[in-house]
């Protein structure tokens, strides 16, 4: 079973299901996995010097041969560098994330790469399909890691509604259902990070699998809204202290969190990692291959669709 899109098309997969740029989640395993499963795999350069991505660029090639891509974030000191390396590897597919990538985007486009910005807000993404860009990811608050302020069903609806070109739904959605209700607010795929995190090719360290499975849906949190850079991570004890510490001493809590993703992607530190996730980890109980996660939300996915058509014909 295919599902032909906008999406599936201009990126050559199978399946309109797009793996998150997760900085040091994004590893080029997780990300060949997805793409030899039929999605788009995206290295996470968030953490990466130049010199680290183009290893992993070569070690994902490695892997796969299907289509895949990179994200970069944009508050990286090696932004520019990182985007030169996705130039001269010839990197299908670049996402952006936390910024306006417009002044990337001639030149991407000139050497025949896929631009694909993350926005969270309606304006960004008029902005970036006026320069050019191929595709937005619309991104609601849902998400782990680094969030807007607006919802994922009022993000996607809007944005789908304000650009021609087209809409990735991400933020809250990890199974068929949620890709349905994605679809039916305009989107023509999904994006999902924590989804793909807690699976069995997944890198993180076995504790990260093992909190997302167990997590609810209120069991995370927002840490850095005061200090302006916000980000969705699994209630624990040091993220209650980063809470607190943004209002009593600023510097402190950037300096706590200094490291922290690394401490909890790697070392599956509880007492000062920061382990971001969606509230999508409330919707997640197993941890399976990535081959059978996209199968099973496909199949979800049909099986929503026709109860929806069936209700319509009633």
């Amino acid at each position: 079973m295919k599902l032909k899109t906008r999406v599936t098309e201009l990126l050559g997969i199978e399946y309109p299901i797009i793996m998150g740029g997760m900085a040091w989640a994004g590893t080029p395993t997780l990300a060949a996995a997805v793409s030899e499963a039929g999605g788009l795999g995206i290295i996470g350069s968030g953490a990466m010097k130049p010199d680290d991505l183009r290893k992993a660029i070569s070690d994902l090639r490695e892997r796969t041969n299907k289509p895949f891509g990179v994200n970069v974030i944009l508050v990286s000191p090696w932004a520019d560098d990182l985007v030169r390396v996705c130039v001269e590897e010839k990197v299908p597919v670049i996402t952006f994330g936390a910024g306006n990538p417009t002044k990337y985007i001639k030149e991407l486009k000139e050497n025949g790469i896929k631009v694909i910005p993350v926005v969270a807000s309606d304006s960004l993404a008029r902005m970036v399909e006026r320069a050019g860009a191929d595709a937005v990811i619309a991104e609601g608050m849902e998400s782990g890691g680094h969030i807007g302020e607006v919802t994922t069903l009022v993000l996607v609806n809007k944005v789908s509604r304000s650009v021609n070109i087209p809409v990735i739904a991400a933020g809250g959605i990890a199974d068929g259902r949620g890709m349905a209700a994605a679809f039916a607010l305009g989107a023509e795929a999904v994006q999902m990070g924590t989804r793909f995190v807690a699976s069995v090719e997944s890198d993180v360290h076995p504790i990260y699998k093992e909190k997302i499975v167990k997590a609810s849906i209120r069991d995370t949190v927002v840490t850095g809204a005061k200090l302006g850079h916000p980000a969705r991570v699994l209630r624990t004890p040091f993220a209650r202290k980063i809470q607190e510490m943004e209002f009593e001493n600023p510097m402190q809590a950037e300096e706590m969190l200094v490291g922290s993703l690394r401490r909890a992607v790697v070392e599956g530190d509880l007492e000062r990692g920061s382990f971001m996730m969606g509230q999508s980890a409330g919707l997640i109980d197993e941890i399976k291959p990535v081959k059978q996660i996209i199968e099973d939300i496909m199949n979800e996915f049909v099986e929503t669709v026709k109860k929806l058509r069936r209700c319509i014909e009633e």
